[in-house]
């Protein structure tokens, strides 16, 4: 059975982190917020995003200031992830991965209806067997979804032999839910001493997490 990379966009694959917290600023604007650095929002960041938001803000939002929040970082990040670029040397990675024989999917908490036509602009949709993004609220976790994703590539994809590669301990999690494999990527939202404890590899390239994978046992 080949091996089975479950790859994460933001922040893995997509090397977006400016522009998450550029949107990120923009929402805590709306409530007063201060704004984050890059190594501040690195430090803070976690799953579920109203935690984070809790953690960043100092307090609780409201029912109607998370939505407040969560529409104005959504129309931020639509904006300034134009310009986002693709992780250095994805394009070689994905590509050299299928050429093994290998499989490759990719699994987002990033809105289905938007994800599908940007993997399209970056021309790399077609190393996927399957491109999943999130259907339910943006504040949710990932293992359902984990779970959803492998149980739709079904016999094609052998969990004993699936890695998931992302940037945030909640893929780690959402790959121990669903019995698979995982390698976390420093170059996202974490910073390595926020990945090291939930007990997975931790790399600071992706071609270092895609090494990983290949040494699966065959």
């Amino acid at each position: 059975m080949r091996t089975h990379i479950v790859w994460d966009w933001n922040g893995t694959l997509l090397n977006d982190m400016a522009a998450v917290v550029g949107a990120s600023n923009a929402a805590f604007a709306t409530v007063g917020g201060a704004p984050l650095s890059l190594t501040e929002y690195r430090e803070n960041y976690e799953i579920p995003i109203p935690r984070f938001y809790q953690r960043v803000l100092g307090f609780q939002p409201s029912g109607a200031q998370w939505e407040e929040l969560d529409a104005a970082f959504q129309r931020s990040y639509a904006e300034l992830s134009r310009v986002s670029g693709l992780t250095d040397g994805v394009p070689e990675l994905l590509a050299g991965w299928a050429a093994e024989g290998h499989t490759q999917s990719l699994l987002s908490m990033y809105e289905h209806e938007r994800l599908g036509p940007v993997v399209e602009r970056y021309g790399i949709q077609s190393h996927f067997l399957r491109v999943d993004g999130r259907t339910g609220p943006s504040h949710g976790q990932k293992a359902a979804s984990m779970v959803r994703h492998l149980q739709a590539l079904g016999e094609a994809v052998d969990p004993a032999r699936t890695v998931v590669i992302g940037d945030a301990a909640d893929d780690a999690l959402a790959a121990r839910e669903a019995g698979v494999h995982a390698v976390l990527y420093t170059g996202g939202s974490h910073i390595r001493a926020n990945l090291e404890p939930v007990g997975v590899p931790v790399v600071d390239s992706l071609a270092e997490a895609v090494e990983l994978a290949r040494a699966l046992p065959q």
